[in-house]
């Protein structure tokens, strides 16, 4: 999909070149990036918040102000070209608490590549920073407005067929995108999309990342047009500590600060608009490992009335700090769809996992398909010696084969463990594919660790790609008091293996306890409370009944295996809305959970919480909503105090858009060794296989010159050649047939 949303691109681009501006043209024509920079097409992928013209007929394609009577354009795009179109200014707001960054833009572009008297589909497409998750988006157009309404379904595979992936959904792991139906040429459309995403963490520094980057040809024609741009930046640690900027890519001016709390505000009128993405670092003061309990009461809208909390620990910013003694097993997927670059990826990655244990770490490594293969029996300290042997065996065993069989190697990997001491065992499974027996697998695991102790081996999971069930993986993490990540798009799988294993050679806590909550009903996210890594800060949500107490304790092993006490400060949290800071967090909890238990309370309750906070989940699709703007305005009258009351989608236009989730996996793209990010298409029927062969020559001719050139040349041609080469056409036609004639006679009856 996004191979043919870039070449859609590129043929807006040429299109756009019909345009026509005047002789005071305050912009360059638009052009397409140089073959250098053309890498994989990631040229013409959005940087930054985007809207496309859709144009199916590119005759439709002028300037809605001043026509410039070219040509008539004969044919039709198709796919259709996307062209982009002109912004007239945008606003950014990000609101950074605790861990989670909650961002909001706001913009308007103007169809200037449409006649007045035409109209088309308009594509709007939103890049997002880490672990981004679109929470709405609103449009106006001319009186028409649309909004996106997150609903809760029962029948979901008859509701994903027939949601079209044109009219909306993930276009990347990071790119959402939805199209606005018959927008007028000339008219302007306003958006507002909101998103949330993860803070990065590294050194006691978070940063913050926003596309918004604008390529050169969405500024608008014309040196009189006011061209606005605004960047606000919040900050709310909830520590309670001193907040500090390091790094602005803009010229972001302070306008604000308090106790924990910052505000950075920048506006300007400008003559292009920002060529850089928007990154914001800042530090909260903690030399030493620092711990805080937020409490707040529901509100009166939300489903679950019992109070929350929110246990929130830094590792502090000690660069000499000590960690754990690292004892690792790797048990790594070799089936057959992890062959040829995907299992390269895979290789490099690990190797370079490998390179960063220290001398005193051991390891070993099992790869697996349908059998496994083993590099050692026992653990092996990492030295110089044995990282050599492990990459010469790497080279020479993991050639990708059929089957995938994941519960042998992990029995495998608990055997190798269970004589660890002094360390904390880890097993580091990577995978891309689903299996049948994933449930017992969890049940096997369970068991297994429950009867190894409090330090029992941690399991880190890592998905590769949409065909592997992600809840499971993540299921088995929480199992294994490990952390799961994963890499949707493979072009990231080497990024995102070392980032997890990061946290895997920097535990600096081990066995976290919170004392004392026994007096009080708690129920917690995560159920089962991970180590504390010197790379990232740990989090907790809760929601209880009854008094909490007037103070609280974290108790934990330290790398030296003495017992650490962090005393921890008890505050109301006022400006943090903790249920939406932790939406997403307990929504993937909970589906995990859900799918493992096979509980539909429990499915209800992640609906519940999708509707409530905005977060996609495997048991909610969302809509678009049409609404005129009479009907809104009535819809929306009221007390200002109330919550924005949604269209009613039974009363209103709805579009149904394609699962914004992964799913629990694909089985049978696992068993039939369809590599990740390939799509599985079904055989053609033998009808469509005989008209696309007939047509495939001819095609291709015709293809390379319009249909006018087409016609005046036939109309010079004399009767006798017309008939020689309508039978030519038909040969070649018969000989294109040829593949497929095996396919048709099978699909034929005796």
């Amino acid at each position: 999909m996004a191979d043919d949303f870039a070449k859609a691109v590129d043929d807006g681009l040429r299109l756009s070149k019909r345009l026509y501006f005047g002789k005071d043209r305050a912009v360059t024509p638009p052009r397409s990036p140089a073959p250098m920079e053309k890498s994989a097409d990631a040229a013409f992928l959005p940087a930054s918040p985007m809207v496309y013209a859709v144009i199916p007929d590119p005759s439709i394609v002028d300037n809605p102000d001043i026509p410039s009577y070219q040509p008539h354009v004969y044919g039709r795009c198709d796919p259709p070209a996307l062209v982009p179109l002109q912004m007239n200014g945008i606003e950014v707001e990000a609101d950074c608490e605790l861990d989670t960054a909650f961002v909001r833009v706001s913009g308007s572009w103007r169809v200037h590549c449409v006649m007045g008297s035409k109209c088309c589909d308009c594509r709007v497409a939103i890049p997002m920073g880490e672990q981004g998750s679109v929470l709405g988006l609103e449009v106006k157009v001319s009186k028409r407005s649309y909004v996106t309404q997150l609903v809760a379904v029962e029948d979901k595979k008859d509701i994903d067929k027939a949601a079209r992936a044109e009219d909306g959904g993930y276009l990347k792991p990071h790119i959402f995108t939805l199209k606005i139906p018959q927008v007028d040429g000339g008219s302007n459309i306003s958006i507002k999309v909101c998103w949330s995403q993860k803070l990065s963490y590294c050194n006691g520094q978070f940063s913050l990342s926003v596309p918004f980057t604008f390529p050169e040809y969405v500024t608008p024609a014309g040196k009189k047009i006011s061209k606005k741009e605004k960047i606000q930046v919040n900050v709310d640690s909830g520590t309670g500590s001193e907040v500090l900027c390091k790094t602005t890519s803009h010229p972001l001016k302070e306008v604000r600060r308090h106790v924990g709390k910052l505000a950075f505000l920048y506006e300007s009128e400008v003559l292009t608009w920002s060529k850089a993405d928007l990154n914001f670092a800042y530090t909260v003061s903690a030399a030493t490992m620092l711990g805080s309990v937020l409490l707040q009461s529901p509100s009166m809208h939300d489903f679950d009335q019992r109070e929350m909390f929110c246990l929130y620990l830094l590792p502090g910013n000690q660069q000499n700090r000590k960690v754990f003694r690292k004892d690792v097993v790797f048990v790594v997927d070799i089936s057959g769809s992890m062959r040829g670059k995907l299992l390269e990826d895979a290789k490099n990655a690990l190797l370079t996992v490998l390179h960063k244990l220290d001398p005193e770490d051991s390891f070993s490594i099992l790869a697996f398909n349908s059998e496994v293969y083993q590099f050692s029996m026992s653990m092996v300290l990492a030295t110089s010696e044995a990282i050599k042997g492990a990459i010469e065996w790497i080279n020479n065993n993991f050639i990708a084969g059929s089957g995938t069989d994941i519960l042998q190697p992990l029995n495998k990997a608990l055997d190798i463990l269970s004589d660890c001491q002094g360390s904390i065992p880890t097993i580091f499974l990577v995978t891309d594919g689903t299996v049948e027996d994933e449930k017992h697998i969890c049940d096997v695991m369970k068991s297994r660790i429950k009867k190894g102790g409090s330090l029992c081996p941690r399991i880190f999971t890592f998905g590769i790609g949409t065909f592997c069930n992600h809840h499971f993986l993540r299921m088995l993490a929480i199992i294994g008091r490990g952390q799961y990540d994963a890499a949707y798009d493979v072009g990231s799988v080497g990024l995102r293996m070392e980032s997890l294993f990061s946290r895997v050679a920097s535990i600096v806590l081990a066995d976290i306890v919170i004392d004392p909550l026994d007096d009080l009903e708690v129920e917690m996210c995560p159920s089962r409370l991970p180590d504390l890594s010197h790379v990232s800060p740990l989090t907790i949500f809760g929601r209880y009944n009854g008094n909490f107490p007037d103070y609280l304790q974290v108790k934990g092993i330290s790398a030296d295996w003495s017992t650490h006490v962090i005393d921890l400060k008890i505050l109301k949290a006022k400006d943090i809305l903790l249920d939406r800071v932790f939406a997403k967090q307990q929504i993937d909890h909970y589906t995990a959970q859900a799918w493992f238990s096979e509980d539909k309370q429990l499915e209800e309750k992640v609906a519940k919480l999708s509707i409530q906070s905005g977060i996609a989940s495997e048991f909610t699709r969302m809509i678009l909503i049409e609404a005129d703007e009479a009907t809104k305005a009535t819809e929306s009258a009221g007390s200002d105090k109330a919550p924005r009351k949604m269209p009613d989608p039974k009363v209103h236009k709805q579009i149904m858009l394609r699962n914004l989730c992964i799913g629990f996996g694909n089985l049978t793209a696992t068993v039939e060794n369809v590599p990740p990010g390939a799509e599985h298409v079904k055989l053609p029927e033998a009808a469509e296989i005989l008209v696309k062969a007939a047509s495939n020559c001819c095609g291709t001719v015709c293809g390379r010159c319009c249909c006018m050139c087409c016609i005046q040349c036939c109309s010079q041609l004399n009767d006798q050649f017309v008939i020689v080469m309508t039978q030519l056409c038909t040969a070649l036609a018969c000989f294109g047939c040829f593949e497929c004639c095996s396919v048709c006679c099978c699909s034929g009856n005796d």
